[in-house]
């Protein structure tokens, strides 16, 4: 895969799983990205401004602060930003005698997921007179564009209307793909040009020592009427309302790991990937999996099974067993028909053909998981579920050796082509799927599923090679005397412990492993290193580690600092959900 440069504005980012802002300007304030996914589209699309997330020209929506008819520049004076509980940007600064707080959060939680956006100013009065102040959200004009993994042509240029009170931008074109309408809390200024400029303000006045607040809704809709009925939606609930129970569900789904320090990394990571590889389109209204909602990701909104059930879905069912319920059943419906075959669109199109055997045996561990850690064994009766399982064991009987217990495969995790057929990661996936697939198919079934054990046997016995009088272990043979060590970043041997391939106290493994410790820019290997006998020092490595913005990325430098491919959400849910494991008081795998 390509390695896409971190972009050259830090961004603040938040989201729901309607609608993610991942380009808001940490200098201004200002949004200069919005982006939905559309089943039909097959893809995300994105309201940009014309500079297309540079940072420096007109954004889509810039907020716009004027005192006693003068208009100041926020965070002129600097601007400080936090996120309340890890996922709401908020920033503080001064104008003259105003202390100014804003917050930009998309609502979430019962009664108030819908798709949509609220950013919130409060003014606080220092000074000794009264202040007459006037904050709108400004907007220049921009495009609707289509996103896979690369931008395609506009859609359309946004036009503007004043439609029932309410500012609307859509792309004029029909039938309508997306929309967004700008309302207020209040009665303000509402203005809009068939060009896309828009203007939505409000005016207070403010005495002295006196506060006051300000808010504006950003709703998203498939066209303009419904997402001029969102707005009012909005609206009629209120932001303190929304914002309270989106503070409420956001606190239902924090983990804790016994460090203030781990806290922040797992709860960061995990409700970046609980947002953003997890999405509700917004023309049918159903969950879908991908890599990354970002645009600065070169996977974007494709998806590999191995990413979404082994990757997402682990961190999903830490914070929300529930949706990781309906995620699991929902992937065996749009991908389980053909298990492991290659990358998808999320709607489960195919993209890509390249058969991983981790890719469908990912189905069944994924299984296994959900129902020892949620005791919800009746969902293995579910009809799609158990044609997908079925599916799964034809795959994995086709792809095995003739003669030997082994697999084959084409590709590895990562979505490399796999150096030689037989790797040492995909027959430990393998193992440990045959042995769940003979506690769950029928019976008559299962008396021909083959024995796990015999595979961790000849897979402990076949890539074991002898150097200089040292076991080690390969990590891929092609079964007529070519062995390879070179180890996928994603499908790592180093997880080997982890599936029961082999312990990992195991002299064999500990020497293979610490002969893998060289200096590596992929995370996702480094994640894997927490299986081994490093586990402690890259636990502390990740404390420190800066990443992108506290985000998974997936190429990282030797501090921990992001360099390529940034934003990853389906990496940061393996991080949040593997830290988690790796701080259990009873330190047992997940698997």
């Amino acid at each position: 895969m390509d390695r896409i440069p971190l972009p050259n504005v830090p961004w603040q980012l938040t989201g729901n799983h309607w609608l993610s802002l991942p380009c808001i300007h940490p200098a201004t304030g200002a949004i200069h990205r919005m982006s939905v996914l559309h089943r039909g589209a097959r893809a995300a699309l994105e309201f940009v401004a014309a500079d297309a997330g540079t940072g420096s020209d007109d954004p889509l929506l810039r907020p716009v602060l004027t005192v006693d008819g003068e208009t100041v520049a926020l965070g002129a004076a600097g601007i400080a930003w936090e996120r309340a509980l890890g996922w709401l940007p908020t920033f503080t600064c001064t104008v003259g005698s105003l202390l100014v707080r804003g917050m930009v959060f998309c609502p979430f939680g019962r009664d108030a997921d819908m798709a949509g956006a609220v950013y919130t100013f409060a003014v606080e009065n220092r000074g000794t007179k009264a202040r007459t102040v006037t904050i709108a959200l400004e907007g220049q004009g921009g495009a609707l564009v289509p996103r896979v993994r690369q931008a395609r042509a506009a859609a359309g240029r946004l036009q503007g209307a004043v439609d029932q009170g309410v500012v609307v931008l859509d792309p004029g074109v029909t039938p309508g793909l997306a929309a967004f309408a700008l309302a207020a809390d209040g009665d303000g200024e509402v203005a809009a040009t068939l060009d896309g400029a828009v203007r939505l303000a409000r005016t207070v006045t403010i005495a002295p020592g006196a506060r006051d607040e300000v808010a504006f809704y950003i709703a998203a809709g498939p066209e303009r009427d419904g997402a001029i009925a969102t707005s009012a939606a909005m609206r009629r609930r209120g932001w303190q309302w929304l914002l309270a129970a989106t503070r409420d569900a956001l606190a239902a789904l924090q983990q804790s790991t016994g460090s203030e320090s781990l806290d922040r990394l797992v709860n960061q990571n995990l409700l970046f990937a609980y947002f953003y590889a997890v999405g509700r389109a917004l023309d049918d209204a159903h969950f879908y999996l991908m890599r990354t909602r970002v645009p600065w990701h070169p996977a974007g909104v494709t998806m590999r099974e191995w990413d979404a059930l082994m990757m997402t879905l682990p961190a999903v069912q830490l914070a929300a067993p529930g949706l990781a319920r309906e995620l699991l059943l929902r992937m065996c419906e749009l991908h389980g028909y053909a298990p492991g075959r290659g990358t998808h669109y999320f709607d489960g199109t195919m993209f890509e053909p390249a058969f991983s055997l981790e890719g469908a045996a990912a189905y069944v561990l994924a299984v296994d998981r959900y129902t020892l850690e949620s005791k919800d064994e009746q969902i293995v009766d579910d009809p799609v579920l158990a044609d997908t399982l079925y599916l799964v064991n034809d795959e994995l009987a086709e792809r095995r050796h003739g003669e030997l217990p082994l697999y084959s495969t084409e590709v590895t995790p990562s979505g490399a082509v796999a150096p030689l057929p037989y790797t040492v990661h995909a027959n430990g996936v393998a193992a440990a799927a045959l042995d769940i697939l003979r506690r769950t198919l029928d019976e008559e079934t299962a008396r021909d599923v083959p024995d796990g054990e015999a595979v961790r046997a000849a897979l402990q016995r076949t890539f074991a090679r002898n150097d200089e009088g040292r076991k080690t272990l390969c990590t891929a043979l092609d079964l007529a005397g070519a062995e390879s060590r070179v180890d996928d970043p994603v499908g790592s041997m180093l997880w080997l412990p982890l599936y029961g391939a082999i312990k990992s106290e195991d002299t064999m493994f500990r020497r293979t492993a610490r002969g893998l410790a060289t200096p590596t820019t992929e995370l996702s290997t480094i994640l894997a290193r927490l299986c081994g006998p490093d586990s402690v020092s890259v636990l502390e490595w990740l404390r420190r580690a800066p990443l992108d913005g506290g985000l998974a990325a997936e190429f990282v430098d030797s501090d921990g600092r992001a360099i390529a491919n940034g934003g990853d959400a389906a990496l940061a849910g393996l991080l949040a959900a593997t830290v988690c494991w790796m701080t259990r008081p009873d330190g047992e795998p997940a698997t």
